[in-house]
């Protein structure tokens, strides 16, 4: 197997050469792991908008401005993961590019509630062209070093595509204000867009296992977002009500929610079914809605904490629909981005679907909703390990079928 020369060590200048897709040990980088964590904000930030716009009973507008702020922060950080999984040459001027990257984050961040709250999206694209001039750089960078001729071309449509797609989002400051938003999903289909048109002839060199353990970092990193935001939450409610017998079955609740939620993303290696674009892409599209959810979560039990201690305006069964809702999605999703390809019989194709059915119908249970969903989602996990066992016992692989994951990583 190869291995990218420079992927050990700094260096001052390099070659923008492409990685090897069988590169061994390919994993992780210091700098990635860095970028990541500057997205922290930005989700939380995203979060705490949705907190106050259901807690206030503003269902509808909260839910889309923030599933489209949520859509800044996802894109950014996936443009950002695809490149570097292909091209990332680890010298000074990769990661001062990069560190640009992180600087157009948080300011993209620091524009998050101006664009939930009052559809001012000044400073957000603001940090977007910053982004957007670090990465189009990168592309360009990237093309000019590629000796393969389509290599080069797939860098140049990239780039081309960046900059258009980034010239639509400034021309979006000046339209209309009540026609921002169809325009925004408009912008949206356009960046969709450029993956697949930029890689129609020649793929990008990403590394599957390398985008796979990006996707699960990403996936840890929101759901620890998820237990920070409940535990403050819990915090801040019982230091001004003692509302122990309320809080403790909404916190506990919670928990089982956001640990079965770790167990089942994590149960399946998928790596193994990244082999191309035709599957990649979608996959890694889909994710923005495992991300989202799994963000939601946490501010659902911000929402429920607030209306068990009186300042929420909403009923029991909102708040309780605030956990419940992006708690089933999350569930739906990754069945049906991961362990569906993994599962064999209808038992255990069924487990997670119906588990998502399951926790809808706790949204009905009163005040303890969140504690019963959770409830859901721990037996989610036995059931589906009892039948990776047993599955195990009749002579077939956990899964229930070749390539699936080993005796030691169970499928919920």
């Amino acid at each position: 197997m190869s291995e990218h020369p420079v992927a050990r060590t700094g260096a001052v200048l390099r070659r923008m050469v492409a990685r090897a897709r069988d590169e061994e040990h390919r994993a992780a980088t210091p700098l990635e792991l860095f970028f990541d964590l500057c997205f922290v904000v930005a989700v939380a930030q995203a979060g705490a908008r949705l907190v106050h716009a259901l807690a206030e009973g503003h269902t509808g507008t909260g839910v889309i401005s923030y599933l489209f702020v949520f859509f800044g922060i996802w894109w950014a950080w996936m443009n950002f993961s695809w490149f570097a999984s292909a091209y990332d040459c680890d010298d000074v001027p990769y990661r001062v590019l990069t560190l640009v990257q992180m600087a157009g984050v948080q300011v993209y961040a620091a524009g998050v509630p101006r664009a939930f709250d009052k559809n001012d999206w000044t400073i957000a694209v603001l940090g977007y062209v910053v982004m957007r001039l670090a990465l189009t750089t990168q592309w360009l960078r990237a093309a000019r070093s590629e000796e393969d001729p389509g290599a080069a071309r797939t860098a140049r449509r990239y780039a081309i595509g960046l900059v258009i797609c980034q010239l639509g989002w400034v021309a979006l400051l000046f339209a209309p204000e009540d026609s921002r938003k169809w325009l925004f999903l408009i912008l949206v289909a356009a960046e969709l867009s450029v993956p697949p048109i930029a890689e129609r002839n020649t793929p990008t060199p990403w590394h599957p296992h390398h985008i796979a353990e990006r996707y699960g970092l990403f996936t840890v990193i929101v759901l620890g977002e998820t237990i920070t935001a409940g535990t403050v939450a819990v915090q801040s409610a019982l230091d001004e009500n003692e509302a122990l017998d309320e809080l403790l079955p909404i916190a506990a609740g919670g928990l089982l929610i956001v640990f079965a939620a770790w167990w089942i993303y994590f149960a399946v290696p998928i790596h193994e079914r990244l082999s191309s674009n035709r599957y990649a892409i979608p996959w890694g599209y889909g994710h923005y809605l495992i991300f989202a959810s799994a963000a939601a979560i946490g501010a659902g039990i911000e929402v429920a904490v607030e209306q068990a201690v009186g300042k929420a305006h909403v009923s029991t069964t909102a708040a309780a629909a605030a956990v419940t809702v992006p708690s089933a999605v999350f569930l739906f999703v990754v069945w049906l981005l991961h362990s569906r390809h993994y599962k064999r019989g209808a038992a255990q194709q069924a487990v997670l679907p119906v588990s998502a059915a399951l926790m809808l119908a706790c949204t009905f249970a009163g005040r303890t909703a969140v504690l019963l969903a959770g409830v859901v989602a721990g037996v989610t996990v036995g059931v589906g390990v009892t039948l990776a066992a047993r599955g195990e016992e009749r002579g077939g692989e956990p899964g229930g079928g070749p390539g699936d994951v080993s005796p030691a990583r169970p499928l919920p």
